[in-house]
């Protein structure tokens, strides 16, 4: 077995080395925007992007946002989310989005679609933008 180790080193620096979050199948590089929100159209412009490994981004209705987000696929998890904090009319649409990205524990990316979701029955389906 103890020929075994450094093998096993050096497949998990050839493997583990890679995103294994859902940037890393699928997300990256491009920008998701918000279609809807638990099942009801999301009428404000969001959007999410994964700027790099670990990272998120986007715009929500009113501000700029960014997050850490280091779960491996299929689980999500938006952590130490911030934001900007200018204020706007649609103040109450971002909150439900800010709230509702950092309440997600699952992701699944279907070519241009990724859907969010969590075990209470919560959902959010993005589109990729053109």
């Amino acid at each position: 077995t103890m020929r075994l180790l450094p093998l096993l080193a050096t497949f998990c620096l050839l493997g583990c080395t890679g995103d294994e979050t859902v940037a890393g199948y699928g997300a990256a590089d491009r920008v998701w925007v918000l279609e809807e929100l638990d099942g009801t159209p999301f009428a404000a412009r969001a959007t999410l992007l994964f700027p790099e490994t670990g990272k998120i981004a986007g715009e929500a209705p009113c501000n700029r946002y960014s997050g850490v987000m280091t779960a491996p696929y299929p689980w999500f998890g938006a952590t130490q989310v911030v934001s900007t904090k200018m204020a706007c009319p649609e103040l109450e649409a971002e909150t439900k989005f800010l709230g509702a990205l950092t309440a997600m524990t699952l992701s699944e990316v279907l070519g241009d679609v990724m859907i969010l979701s969590n075990d209470t029955g919560r959902e959010m389906v993005f589109t990729a933008a053109e």
